[in-house]
């Protein structure tokens, strides 16, 4: 049988203060309170200086202090794992690293607030970038936003890691006080100018080539020379006749010459092609009826004629290989809208450089063509470019190409021309293009040649000064271009408008 029992304990009851106590209670509460809101110790008052203490900072420059700073690696928190979707959208704040610190100098990578270096050649023997497959690049800007200055400053910071550079085209003269101030060579050719050229002069034998062998190859380059120039002049291609009419002509020019103990000329050539009789003599019973009076009347109006005064005679200057620069002015050439006599003297540049260029001890060079919007017109000196594109990695050459905007590449000819294709052709050969601000009805033809998404077209519609969208392969950078003040004197292209 359950017992219940039951528990009873005294209960304490505290003594009720009076109402006295009670009021005195609080006015002693209030008057501590009051005193506590009036009276400040003086450990706790903080030193300012300056109108507003609010402004002053809460924590010493050492940052917060005690255990919640989550200094000396007390703070521990779990690995995570995840998708770069997902942290694209986790931390959108997130840039590329950059390109790496080697190579020159450009400026300040805008996303990732660090410093931006670019060197093709580094780039491509590292092989740490997917997709880049070659040195060649590719600049192109509206007038104004900088992309000249852009040039000069990598083929100036460039010749500090050893690099040449070399300009085979500068139609407005502005690489020539630049090559002054570095020690380099300027040839300015052009109607009264003391400059001449002689686009058949033999370059120098490279290392370890045969003696026989390199003959061959000299002699496959002037026929080739001769070819272009005379096509260049005649406005059309060669028939067969004039192709064997020039090499007969060359080759009896050249024994005379080397009989002489003097270079082969234009002259020479001229004259050879001038006396089909001779043609016929050496040629045999294969010459009867030679016709080449075209071809002769167009190498004399190179010697003779309008175009005369630059390759009709022997070279006024000596290639120097170990120049920093060496820039071609055509500044005189142009101006009357034929560009006839500028495609002549790029063709006559371009092969005097090519032995430069194949020489494997030459090291590494930039080859610059600046204002290329009027080679884009000629298939020939396009063909020439494209050679050079196409063997960059073996020449160890990198090549830039600048233009105004990219629609100048489609101004080369019709859609699937001759031309088009190997304009076309120079682009997709350029692993890294460099794009300043563009006019908005240029906006589609950029994303149309470049793949450009929606962001970097808005970005390049409203690009700044000096700033421009760096695509490296499949790496897209927004870099503004930095000047030391000597540079700004050096790259000036508008003394005469703030004159």
């Amino acid at each position: 049988m359950t017992r219940n029992r039951a528990t009873a304990a005294q209960l304490f009851v505290p003594r009720k203060p009076s109402r006295a106590e009670r009021r005195a209670a609080r006015e002693s509460f209030a008057e501590a309170r009051t005193k506590a809101r009036t009276i400040r110790l003086p450990s706790q008052e903080r030193e300012f200086t300056g109108a507003d203490p609010e402004l002053q900072p809460s924590y010493p420059a050492s940052g917060r202090p005690g255990p919640a700073s989550a200094r000396g690696s007390k703070l521990r928190l779990p690995k995570h794992r995840m998708t770069t979707a997902v942290a694209g959208g986790a931390y959108p704040f997130l840039a590329e690293a950059g390109l790496g610190a080697e190579g020159t100098f450009i400026g300040r990578d805008l996303h990732a607030e660090a410093a931006f270096c670019f060197d093709p050649f580094t780039l491509y023997n590292s092989g740490r970038i997917e997709g880049f497959t070659n040195p060649n690049a590719v600049l192109c800007g509206i007038i104004g936003m900088g992309k000249s200055a852009l040039a000069k400053s990598i083929a100036t910071r460039s010749i500090a890691h050893g690099y040449k550079i070399y300009i085979p085209s500068d139609p407005k003269g502005e690489w020539s006080s630049l090559a002054r101030e570095l020690g380099g060579q300027t040839i300015a050719l052009g109607p009264g100018l003391p400059g001449r050229l002689n686009p058949l002069d033999a370059p120098s034998r490279p290392a370890g080539v045969d003696e026989e062998d390199w003959s061959a190859e000299v002699r496959k380059r002037r026929l080739l020379l001769l070819a272009s120039l005379a096509a260049t002049v005649l406005k059309r291609d060669l028939l067969p006749m004039e192709h064997t009419g020039l090499d007969v002509a060359l080759d009896l020019v050249v024994a005379e010459a080397e009989a002489a103990g003097a270079p082969p000329l234009l002259g020479d050539i001229a004259h050879a092609l001038g006396r089909p009789e001779r043609l016929d003599a050496a040629l045999g019973d294969q010459g009867a009826g030679l016709a080449v009076g075209d071809l002769a009347h167009a190498f004399r109006r190179l010697v003779h004629g309008d175009l005369s005064g630059m390759f009709d005679g022997p070279s006024t200057v000596a290639f120097d290989p170990d120049a920093p620069m060496l820039s071609i002015d055509l500044s005189r050439l142009g101006s009357s809208g034929d560009d006839t006599a500028l495609v002549l003297a790029m063709t006559c540049a371009s092969a005097w450089m090519e032995a430069a260029l194949a020489d494997p001890d030459g090291g590494r060079r930039w080859v610059i063509y600046d204002e290329a919007w009027r080679i884009m017109r000629h298939v020939g000196l396009l063909e020439r470019m494209q050679q050079q594109w196409k063997l960059s990695r073996g020449l160890g050459i990198a090549n830039l190409l600048v233009l105004h905007r990219l629609s100048d590449l489609l101004a080369a000819g019709d859609a699937g021309s001759r031309g088009r294709v190997l304009a076309e052709g120079l682009l997709a050969d350029c692993s890294t293009r460099i794009i300043y601000r563009q006019e908005p009805d240029q906006i589609q033809a950029s994303m149309a040649l470049l793949a450009l998404t929606g962001v970097e077209a808005q970005a390049i519609a409203a690009l700044p000064r000096g700033r421009g969208l760096w695509k490296v392969a499949g790496l897209s950078f927004v870099v503004q271009h930095l000047l030391h003040p000597r540079e700004k004197q050096l790259y000036d292209t508008d003394f005469r408008m703030a004159a």
